[in-house]
């Protein structure tokens, strides 16, 4: 039995608290906080209600304030911070977990606010001062990241010596009715898909322009889909962890009328991320998109179809060459009608609890800063189709790739 702290109160907030709640033989304690207290109340209430779990309660905090933070950590006392609120408040969070004592996890890698800009490094700065307390932190157990991570670590487990080529294929074919709006933080997942496509292959990344590269896949259960080539986090750890891999890429299906809105939003400026002034205040143009988009978080309702997105793997086993595929779909309806959150909220929500489940039982553990694949997968894996998220995989396809 143990006692986490949830920071962020978004769609992936509720999820969390839901599935957490879901076991309280591991979280027997649970405080949810963020900036904005009625939103964790909210949740509380929910979640209380649901499950009839009623050790949870509730605080408002300040993420990038590390004396706030450190002070309610200290003040709650969990084993284990869990942080699914912006990935600019990563480094805050990651400070106050050290000078409180306690384990870390989040679901994105750390990114700076005035440059839309993702990689690992910040983080795994952290690697000595982690180490030297005697303390676990997790880096990006989400889905994708996360569970495409730990896809790629079963792969190499159980089914190749070498991994040569790494193709992570994310496809949303759900359907939430509005004219425009993103699945999780619009400010997030903006700066996210327009910035430059990048892949790594033969040692070095290539860089692409914006959706320069696409190609037709055909997803389970959904069928084809337009896939468009972007850059994605996990790519960077999965390529330094399994450095047999010649070629890896991340591909993320958007719709025409998607891409059409998007290609608005840049060129009128919208998806600025510098200040500019309006009628003597300082404004950032992504920031108040954000403010008149409709929340990721109340999607679900009307929310129908399903997420697919999973690893397409090809290597060598024994001298001969392999191919692998490894997915999970998850329907918007089934994650709205259990959690009140759509599917990209419950795809990242639950490993985010299952990872600190894993850390907190002890199948995962180490003094240092990691990424999900370089954990053992099969205490995972063997969960979560309970928790929610039920996988396939097939080998020897024809991967399209």
């Amino acid at each position: 039995m143990s006692r986490i702290l949830i920071i962020g109160a978004g769609g992936v907030g509720r999820v969390v608290t839901y599935k957490c709640a879901q076991n309280p033989e591991v979280f027997s304690h649970i405080m949810l906080a963020s900036r904005t207290l009625s939103k964790c109340d909210e949740i509380a209430a929910d979640v209380k209600r649901d499950t009839g779990h009623q050790h949870i309660v509730t605080a408002q905090v300040d993420a990038e304030n590390v004396p706030q933070l450190v002070q309610l950590i200290k003040g709650f006392q969990p084993e284990l911070v869990l942080h699914v609120a912006l990935p600019y408040q990563d480094l805050t969070i990651m400070d106050a977990c050290l000078e409180a004592g306690v384990h870390y996890l989040d679901t994105a890698n750390y990114e700076p606010k005035d440059e839309a800009k993702f990689e690992y490094s910040w983080q795994w700065a952290y690697q000595d001062r982690f180490k030297e307390a005697g303390l676990t932190a997790v880096l990006g157990c989400g889905f994708d990241p996360g569970v495409t991570s730990i896809f790629t670590a079963r792969a190499a487990k159980h089914y190749f010596d070498e991994i040569h080529y790494l193709d992570i294929v994310d496809c949303n074919a759900g359907d939430h009715g509005k004219a425009f709006a993103t699945n999780f933080n619009p400010e997030i997942n903006i700066r996210e898909i327009t910035q430059k496509g990048r892949f790594y292959e033969n040692g070095q990344w290539v860089e692409t322009e914006p959706h320069e590269i696409s190609l037709d896949l055909t997803y389970p259960n959904i069928g084809p889909r337009r896939s468009y080539l972007i850059y994605h986090e996990e790519l960077e750890s999965l390529v330094k962890n399994y450095p047999t891999i010649k070629r890896a890429r991340f591909w993320m299906t958007f719709g025409e009328e998607y891409l059409t809105h998007l290609r608005v939003i840049q060129n009128i400026g919208m998806a600025r991320i510098d200040t500019v002034s309006y009628k003597g205040v300082d404004i950032v143009p992504l920031e108040f998109l954000k403010a008149v988009l409709p929340d990721p978080g109340e999607l679900g309702e009307n929310y129908t179809g399903e997420t697919s997105i999973g690893c397409r793997v090809r290597g060598i086993k024994d001298g001969q060459e392999k191919t692998y595929y490894i997915w999970n779909n998850c329907s918007h309806e089934a994650a709205y009608k259990e959690t009140g959150a759509q599917g990209v909220s419950y795809t990242t929500g639950v490993p985010a609890m299952l990872g600190a489940m894993m850390v907190l039982t002890g199948k995962w553990s180490g003094a240092g800063v990691y990424n999900v694949e370089e954990f053992d997968p099969d205490p995972f894996l063997e969960r979560l189709g309970q928790y929610g998220l039920p996988w396939q995989e097939k080998v020897g396809l024809d991967l399209e790739l």
